[in-house]
Parts: C-alpha cells; sequence; structure tokens
C-alpha cells in the first residue's frame, strides 16, 4: 500500500511538473530562436542603411560593422551591390548565387533556418534588400548565423529543467514516502494486533489513532478480542471444571465395578461387570476426547519452530511396543531431516499419536507403516501411511466427522475423536489435514503445516 501511495503521489508530481515545465521550455525554444531572428534583422537592417547612400564615408562605416561583427558573433555579414558584385571596400560574398540575396535584390526580405552555404554549416540565414532614397534596390545585406550555439543553449536549458524535474520527482518521492508511512501506521499497527490474535495472544489491544475511520475499526477490534477474551476464558474454565466434575465419578464407578468383579464367584454376574467396566472404560476414553477437542478449540497456543525428524522419532519410542506386539514396521522417509514446521507445543505430537493410533487400529500384523516428510512449495508436508484396507471416497469426507470411525474401526474401542482433534490442531496452527488413498493401498493422512 505504502508503495502504490508514493506512486501515485509521484505520479501527480509528474503529471504537474510536464504541465507546467514543458510548455514553458517549449516557449522559451520558440522566444530564443525569435530573438536571434530579431537580433540579425536589426544588424542587418543597420548594414542596409550604411550601404544605401553609397558615399565613401558610409562605405567605411559599413566595413567596420563587418568586420566588428565577425570578430564579435559566430556568423557572417555579406553585402552583394544590385549588380552581383562587391561593394567597395568589402570583397565579394560567398555564395553570391544565394536564394536568400535572390530575394533581397528583388526588394524581399528572407528569413530561413537550414544550410548556410557561406558557413558551411546549418543555421539562420536572412537577407533584407538596401534601397536608395527614392526607393530603389541598390544591394542586399545577407547575415548568416550558425545554430550550433542556440543548440547549445537549448540543451543548456532542457537540461537544467530535466535535472530540477528529477530534483523534484525524488523529493516528492521522500515527502510521498514520509507521508505514506505516516498514513499507514494506524493499518500496521492494526495488522500487527491481528499477527498477535492469530498466534493466540488474546491480550492484544491496538491504540486507536489516525483518521476516524481507522479509529473506529481499531475500537471494534479492541471491543471483539476482548469479548472473544472473556468468551475464552469462560470456555476454558468450563473445561477445567468438567475435566474434574466427570473424570472423578467415572474413576470411583470403575474401582466399584473392579471391587464388585473381586467378590463375585458367579460367572454370569462377573461376564456382566466386565461388560459394565468395558463400557466404564470407554466412557473415560470418550471424555478425555471430548476434553481434549474443547482444549484444543478453547486454547489457541503461539506456534514455534519444531524439528519435524525429532518429533517423529520421539513417538516411534512411545508406539514402537504396540507395534512390535503386532510385529509391525514403524518407518520414517525424511526428504529433509533439517525440516522445521510452525505448530503449538505439543500439537504435532498429539496430531501424530491420534494418526498412528488409528494406522496401527487398521494395519495387519507384520505389516509397514510409514510416516514421510518433506517441504512442498515452503510449506511442511508430513504424511503417514498405513496398510489397512483404506477408506471410499465418500468415507474420507467423514471422516474428520466428530464421532465418526471408519468400517476398519467398528467394534473395536475408540470414541471417533481421533482425527477430528487432529484436524482441530492442525488448523489451530495455520495448516491442514487430508485423506487420500495410496497407490499401494491403504490410507495417506497428510498434514501440512507452515514452515519453519
Amino acid at each position: 500500500m505504502i508503495r502504490q501511495l508514493v506512486a501515485s503521489y509521484v505520479l501527480l508530481v509528474l503529471v504537474a511538473i510536464a504541465a507546467f515545465t514543458v510548455p514553458v521550455a517549449f516557449t522559451l525554444t520558440d522566444q530564443l530562436y525569435r530573438d536571434a531572428e530579431n537580433s540579425a534583422r536589426r544588424e542587418a537592417e543597420t548594414a542596409a542603411l550604411l550601404l544605401s547612400p553609397g558615399d565613401a564615408p558610409s562605405r567605411q562605416a559599413l566595413a567596420r560593422l563587418v568586420d566588428a561583427y565577425r570578430q564579435q558573433t559566430p556568423g557572417r555579414l555579406d553585402v552583394l551591390s544590385a549588380a552581383r558584385t562587391a561593394v567597395d571596400p568589402l570583397p565579394l560574398p560567398a555564395a553570391v548565387d544565394d536564394p536568400a540575396f535572390t530575394e533581397a535584390l528583388h526588394g524581399r526580405e528572407s528569413t530561413r533556418w537550414g544550410h548556410a552555404e557561406a558557413l558551411g554549416a546549418d543555421g539562420l540565414v536572412l537577407a533584407v534588400p538596401a534601397r536608395s532614397p527614392d526607393g530603389t534596390v541598390v544591394g542586399a545585406v545577407r547575415i548568416s548565423y550558425p545554430s550550433a550555439p542556440l543548440s547549445t543553449r537549448l540543451w543548456q536549458i532542457w537540461g537544467f529543467r530535466a535535472a530540477l524535474a528529477v530534483t523534484v520527482l525524488i523529493a516528492a518521492a521522500v515527502v510521498g514516502v514520509l507521508l505514506a508511512r505516516r498514513l499507514t501506521r494506524p493499518l500496521r499497527e492494526l495488522n500487527r494486533m491481528a499477527g498477535r490474535l492469530r498466534d493466540g495472544d488474546l491480550t492484544a489491544r491496538v491504540e486507536e489513532t489516525g483518521p476516524p475511520e481507522t479509529r473506529t475499526l481499531a475500537g471494534t477490534l479492541n471491543t471483539a478480542t476482548e469479548t472473544i477474551g472473556t468468551l475464552v476464558g469462560s470456555q476454558r474454565a468450563f473445561i477445567g471444571d468438567a475435566s474434574h466434575q466427570l473424570r472423578t465419578p467415572l474413576t470411583a464407578l470403575r474401582l466399584s465395578l473392579d471391587n464388585i468383579a473381586d467378590g463375585v464367584a458367579d460367572p454370569y454376574v462377573r461376564e456382566d461387570v466386565d461388560h459394565a467396566t468395558a463400557e466404564v472404560v470407554r466412557m473415560s476414553r470418550l471424555v478425555n476426547g471430548l476434553l481434549v477437542l474443547a482444549r484444543a478449540e478453547s486454547t489457541v497456543a503461539a506456534p514455534e519452530p519444531v524439528r519435524v525428524a525429532d518429533v517423529v522419532a520421539d513417538r516411534f519410542d512411545a508406539w514402537r511396543a504396540a507395534a512390535d506386539e503386532r510385529g509391525i514396521r514403524l518407518r520414517h522417509d525424511a526428504a529433509d531431516p533439517g525440516l522445521r514446521a510452525l505448530a503449538g507445543h505439543g500439537h504435532l505430537e498429539q496430531v501424530l499419536d491420534n494418526v498412528l493410533s488409528n494406522a496401527l487400529g487398521v494395519s495387519p500384523d507384520h505389516a509397514t507403516i510409514t510416516v514421510r516428510s518433506r517441504r512442498e512449495a515452503g510449506k511442511a508436508v508430513v504424511e503417514v501411511v498405513d496398510r489397512g484396507p483404506g477408506l471410499a471416497a465418500a468415507d474420507r469426507q467423514r471422516a474428520f466427522d466428530r464421532f465418526w470411525r471408519g468400517p476398519a474401526l467398528t467394534g473395536r474401542s475408540g470414541s471417533g475423536l481421533g482425527l477430528a482433534i487432529v484436524k482441530q490442531l492442525v488448523a489451530d496452527d495455520g495448516g491442514a489435514a487430508s485423506l487420500h488413498e495410496h497407490e499401494d493401498g491403504g490410507l495417506c493422512v497428510r498434514i501440512v503445516l507452515r514452515a519453519a
């Protein structure tokens, strides 16, 4: 936005410079040529007045004027009689057949810019007739003035204006940057506040300064953030209370059922007690899963760089005993061993635990579960591939729903909340989770996080 404001400001100044400076420069250029013509005309008319009388003193004065003009200017002053002969004491001028002389001897003034034969260069050629007191043309005076000095002067005029325009544009750019930064400072503050909110800092506030629009926006965001913080605090308090109030009676109920089972000899009664105990265990897992999911939804932790290879190795150690019991091999293919992802504290560990738990639940004995990690388009990609029966496309769409359990897990213990927790944790870290069919069979769980 700053670049756009500066570019607009500089463009406006450039248009103003072009609108006022260019016409003035063209006017000065035209004026310079007119001044050169007027000056040459005055000199030529003065020489014509000295040529008209035809007496010796006038001719001497004319000779001095011709010599002075040659010495003091880069041009030439030439005089030709009506008979196209030299005017004593002056020599015969060069290019006697010049059309300018012809026009002047016919009583007409001639003015043109082009090649001056007397100079052998481009310039002004101006000729005027010299008339006797009775109006008869007695000769002609021609002035040849080169255009090189005028061109040099024009380059100076245009160069000065170009340098001035560049200086003004640079000053406009500097002033534009300062003004743009001042105008956009409230927006940058709002952006920083939004970044802190994204990272889970609900105490972030922004100063209500700047134009009325930004002050209103800042006030609205501050109020909204305060409301969100209140709601999140209430939800966290509820989760803490629910954790205590739900877990305690379930634990007491399980202990009671264990005590009953120890004192019962009737196999039918014992079977019923075992079923009740299994349901209590399942309910405990369900409550724990709901609490974990609620905690993930209510808590936004600031992402921090974590080394993917270290997290995978740590979770493999945690699940290796369960895998070895069934002869399942855990393998990590790391395309980038030093890959680091941005994730909240413990998030990637919980994600891998849930995904590996599902993979172990559906994979056959002596299979291989592969975790692949790589950097892709600036993202950290982690894929977990099992060798289970996989999921149909319709089931893959529902797999992240709460309490949904795939066909391969029907009848097994579980809450159906694992992938829902995975999706929530990954979303909190600004990533995405998806399911794909693996080309060799089984299911591929793809986790995409921001790379550190």
